[in-house]
């Protein structure tokens, strides 16, 4: 295939690539903008059930530095090409479509969120990986993850992505019956935290704490009160901490299940840390005082 022109410098008209619609035509939520023979393979692969919208200018570079093959579709501000060239040539490249978008309100009604930072792209939806698969994969040594019991709101998903992606977070353990995914606002929240850790969907609860013991982990609860001063207490070097929803708290069996529980001690002013705000103390805990051991 003969190699084709760069994307137009700043300050020009960027028209789709490929063979999708004008620069001046709006295109359908269900229309793709490439039609090149890979983008419909590609497209029947994934199906359309499959794709999401993201948007936030490092939410976006991630999963371009990650896994660009995911990339469907590009829309971006003017002020927004320089900054994007390599993430623009690599879609002339492939065939795939993108848009500079001129409209002011344009890129605010496809993000549906006037947080998109002059740029949101359709991308393939990366399913969770298998807790089998995850155990296999993770590294012998110090480590630790998530378990979200029932956390629901996005921003406090991406906030706690963030933080996970901060502090070396091995994967979020997701239990069998949540609904939890990632949405185009937790995504941004995160920063591109989302396309450093893992979603991990897990079995029924007992079988996951069984298969999570065998491969070395403790859990550790995390309670508003009556748990462990976490900041006197020493954490095992594999760790699982579970994080109750931010309203109902953890469910009172599942805390009863874990090995140890745990709370923020503060002055009492407030009732507790936000989810995210808690994970980000449990964390930088995690980082400092894990139990030196084999």
């Amino acid at each position: 295939m003969s190699r084709r022109a760069p994307p137009p410098a700043p300050g020009r008209d960027a028209p789709w690539a490929g063979r999708g619609p004008g620069p001046h035509k709006r295109p359908g939520p269900d229309r793709g903008a490439s039609g090149s023979a890979a983008g419909r393979g590609d497209r029947a692969t994934a199906g359309r059930g499959d794709e999401q919208r993201l948007y936030g200018f490092n939410a976006v570079r991630a999963v371009f530095a990650r896994r660009p093959h995911a990339i469907r579709k590009l829309y971006l501000s003017q002020a927004r090409i320089g900054e994007l060239q390599p993430l623009l040539r690599w879609c002339v490249a492939n065939r795939i479509g993108y848009r500079v978008v001129e409209e002011a309100d344009e890129l605010r009604r496809l993000a549906a969120s006037t947080h998109h930072e002059g740029v949101v792209a359709d991308v393939v939806r990366e399913a969770p990986a298998a807790m089998a698969d995850w155990l296999q994969a993770l590294p012998p040594g110090p480590c630790c993850a998530l378990w979200l019991d029932g956390v629901g709101n996005p921003h406090n998903l991406g906030a706690i992505l963030r933080s996970a992606a901060h502090f070396g977070v091995a994967g979020l353990l997701l239990p069998d019956m949540s609904t939890l995914a990632l949405s185009g606002a937790a995504a941004r929240v995160a920063e591109g935290g989302a396309e450093v850790v893992p979603l991990v969907r897990m079995g029924p609860d007992d079988e996951a704490l069984a298969q999570l013991r065998q491969a070395g982990f403790a859990l550790a609860a995390t309670v508003v009160r009556g748990g462990d001063d976490l900041f006197s207490t020493g954490l095992p070097r594999r760790l699982v901490y579970v994080l109750g929803a931010e309203a109902q708290g953890m469910d009172d069996a599942l805390a009863q299940a874990c090995d140890l529980r745990l709370s923020i001690p503060g002055t009492g002013t407030v009732e507790s840390l936000n989810v995210a705000a808690a994970t980000a103390v449990l964390l930088a805990q995690w980082a400092t005082r894990a139990v030196p051991g084999p």
